[in-house]
């Protein structure tokens, strides 16, 4: 029998004061022995509201019989998402960003109020990922994580085609090239089964981030939704779980400075998401750890691109899977020496020990190559710095022809503004489209800008155009796009202070962006400008306004681990 003395689940199940709590444990089943097991939350994000939700019930049901089949007592609860292909393009998506602090606030409440002494984590979409991984930290007691995988590609005129690809078509049925009848036919077949958006977006480069930085068991994040083969994970997350309560090995025994340096390597090198750059810094914020935008697009500029993946490449998540998934990269990066080996892992072996039967071949196989031979020798997601964004913004700049831009800013003070004029066409080759108002304080909740990038790639525009904004875009998104531009237009950041005509300079080499405007113009600016108020006055995109801070600290809604007094597993 378990020693429950230090477990967190000894105020619910243990002694005469704890007989209110044991009876509802007996009405739902449980036995003397299950109550005398230690309790694991399996915390699942299923819904029925995207593809990339809907397996990950069936995968609870292996994790659980891990944790049962290993002397453990499964508890499992689901805790909301917000697709952001759903929420794309429409007012829905201030409530994306939102979500993540739903998710990680959640699964906090829940496992603080039930008592229970591990965690297994199932996921999803986006922000599901970093939501999950961030109660983990914050909570403290022994957890794992897994991804719950990637859409299989759908099929389009010989073509594997992803979610990405109706986006952009609505931009190309936009500008006449195709019919809407082409569209239709599109849609209907371009996601074809469970799982996540199948190219690098912000879901499968959080799944790299889990491995690289020790929370997932390796392997785990590559395979497709749809495959049994998960479920062979599931299991062992469960068990897993098992061993790390029997070890007390907790996530802030893995996460730590390096563990979050080797995850932006893996961001860098596969031309990630640059939702990554908002994601780490509030992991980084959990634990207490200095860990920021620039201290990210450092890390991105030192590190070579290598992985040849949608939207900048050519391949997607099933690809990868196919020749060995996540660990390849990590060989890659470790044999380069861009990896921490020594870095511990959920496994209770280091990613060194973890990689050793690992070997990267790239003769048989085009999609990740040698860091001595890399695709380009900067990551494909890179930090700006400058006078229009003195806090930092980043630009993914993956698959991209050129890395400068200079133009005329095109203002609009919300998306929706800027998606119908790209929708009119009413902009031109050479502009520099500004949407602003959009931060995580002033949207509120960050929006991301996919709907309008797709359209202007889908006009054939995306690289005659650049597009700033304090919001975020897509993983999906590609083209000169910078995005958390700080400080935000709400908080009176520069970018506020844009007039249309305005001439300004990106450079992604030097990571540079300026705006080529005096500074006592400027300051004359500042004296007259009419800030922009948003139309959220109560409920939760109220709530989240009022305590977010900026993005380039992860656009976090608490004070953090630096500020802590007591730990939960520590109760």
């Amino acid at each position: 029998m378990t020693d429950k003395s230090k477990l967190p689940s000894r105020h619910v199940s243990v002694g005469p004061k704890s007989a209110p709590h044991r009876s509802y444990y007996y009405a739902m089943g449980l036995t003397d022995k299950d109550i005398a097991q230690p309790f694991v939350g399996v915390a699942t994000c299923w819904n029925e509201s995207a593809p990339c939700n809907i397996s990950l019930s069936r995968q609870a049901q292996s994790a659980k019989k891990g944790v049962n089949e290993n002397n453990g007592t499964p508890r499992e609860f689901t805790t909301i998402t917000v697709t952001d292909g759903i929420a794309m393009g429409h007012e829905g998506m201030k409530s994306s960003l939102v979500s993540r602090e739903i998710i990680a606030d959640s699964i906090e409440v829940s496992i603080r109020g039930h008592c229970y002494d591990g965690l297994v984590g199932i996921a999803g979409c986006d922000k599901s990922l970093p939501g999950i991984m961030m109660a983990m930290l914050r909570l403290n007691i022994p957890s794992v994580f897994l991804y719950g995988g990637s859409i299989l590609p759908g099929k389009f005129n010989n073509k594997e085609v992803t979610v990405q690809d109706v986006f952009e078509a609505v931009g190309e049925y936009d500008a006449k090239k195709i019919s809407e009848k082409e569209l239709n036919d599109l849609e209907r077949v371009a996601c074809p089964s469970a799982g996540s958006c199948g190219g690098q977006f912000t879901a499968n480069t959080m799944a790299c981030v889990a491995e690289a930085i020790g929370l997932s068991i390796p392997a785990s994040s590559s395979t497709p939704a749809p495959y049994e083969s998960r479920d062979e994970f599931a299991y062992l997350c469960g068990k897993k779980v098992m061993e790390l309560i029997d070890k007390q090995l907790k996530p802030r025994d893995i996460v730590n400075k390096d563990a979050l340096v080797n995850a932006a390597r893996i961001v860098a090198c596969s031309g990630g998401s640059t939702n990554a750059a908002l994601h780490l810094p509030a992991l980084a914020n959990e634990i207490g750890i200095d860990f920021d935008l620039l201290d990210v697009a450092k890390i991105f500029k030192e590190t070579p691109y290598i992985v040849d993946l949608k939207p900048g490449g050519r391949y997607l998540a099933k690809d990868l899977y196919e020749i060995g998934g996540v660990p390849i990269i990590m060989k890659a990066l470790l044999d380069g020496g861009y990896l921490n080996g020594k870095c511990i892992t959920v496994t209770g072996k280091t990613i060194e020990e973890n990689l050793k039967d690992i070997k990267l071949d790239t003769s048989s196989q085009k999609i990740v190559y040698s860091t001595k031979s890399p695709i380009s020798n900067t990551g494909g997601v890179v930090g700006l710095k400058g006078n229009l964004a003195p806090d930092g913004a980043i630009v993914k700049v993956a698959g991209m022809d050129s890395l400068s831009f200079r133009g005329k800013a095109r203002c609009f003070d919300c998306e929706e503004d800027a998606f119908d004029a790209v929708s009119k066409r009413e902009y031109s080759a050479g502009d520099v489209i500004v949407i602003r108002y959009e931060g995580p304080k002033g949207g509120p909740g960050m929006r991301e800008m996919l709907a309008t990038t797709a359209a202007i790639y889908g006009q054939g525009m995306g690289e005659k155009v650049a597009l700033i904004t304090d919001g975020r875009f897509s993983g999906a998104t590609r083209g000169f796009c910078v995005g958390h531009v700080s400080p935000e237009a709400a908080c009176d950041g520069p970018i506020a202070l844009i007039n249309n005509g305005d001439e300004i300079y990106l450079d992604a080499e030097s990571g540079k962006i300026e705006l080529l405007v005096s500074v006592d113009e400027l300051n004359k600016r500042k004296k007259i400008l009419n800030k922009k108020a948003n139309d959220f006055e109560s409920g939760a995109l109220w709530k989240f306004s009022q305590s977010v801070g900026s993005a380039r600290y992860g656009a976090v809604t608490h004070p953090g681990g630096k500020y802590e007094k007591k730990v939960y597993s520590d109760i």
